[in-house]
């Protein structure tokens, strides 16, 4: 079980490194106007998202092994909402890669300004997250 958490904990990293800096990206995307900083900025975009897919693929992956190793977490109402912000964070996700790809088409609609109060979403989940799973409230 140990080794299910410890590499649970290592892609729950990977991907919010990824969750953290691609929305910045973003920032610099809206704010770039050359054609050389534009293609940089997709290219970059793309692979990031590929990484921080991957990182939440296996942090989903592990974290489900550890619930079918020890069915009865899910009992507990702290796993419970711990998973209910999982969703949301998975709901982050997506909408990150629909904001990539309107980037990519050259359709933004949004200020850099909103991709800074955008790029805090993550933070506060994280925060959510961590308090839940540590001192399982209730």
């Amino acid at each position: 079980m140990l080794w299910l958490k410890a590499f649970h904990i290592i892609f729950v990293v990977t991907w919010f490194a990824g969750l953290f800096y691609l929305p910045r990206l973003y920032v610099y995307h809206a704010i770039t106007t050359d054609a050389p900083g534009l293609e940089r900025l997709q290219v970059m975009e793309r692979r990031l998202f590929g990484i921080m897919t991957l990182g939440a693929a296996l942090a989903t992956l592990f974290g489900a092994m550890m619930i079918v190793a020890v069915p009865t977490y899910l009992d507990s109402a702290w796993l419970q909402a711990k998973l209910g912000l999982v969703a949301a964070l998975i709901g982050y996700h997506v909408w990150c890669y629909k904001l990539m790809l309107n980037l990519r088409a050259g359709h933004n609609c949004r200020s850099q300004r909103w991709y800074r109060w955008f790029n805090e979403i993550p933070g506060l989940l994280l925060i959510a997250i961590v308090l839940l799973a540590v001192l399982k409230p209730f």
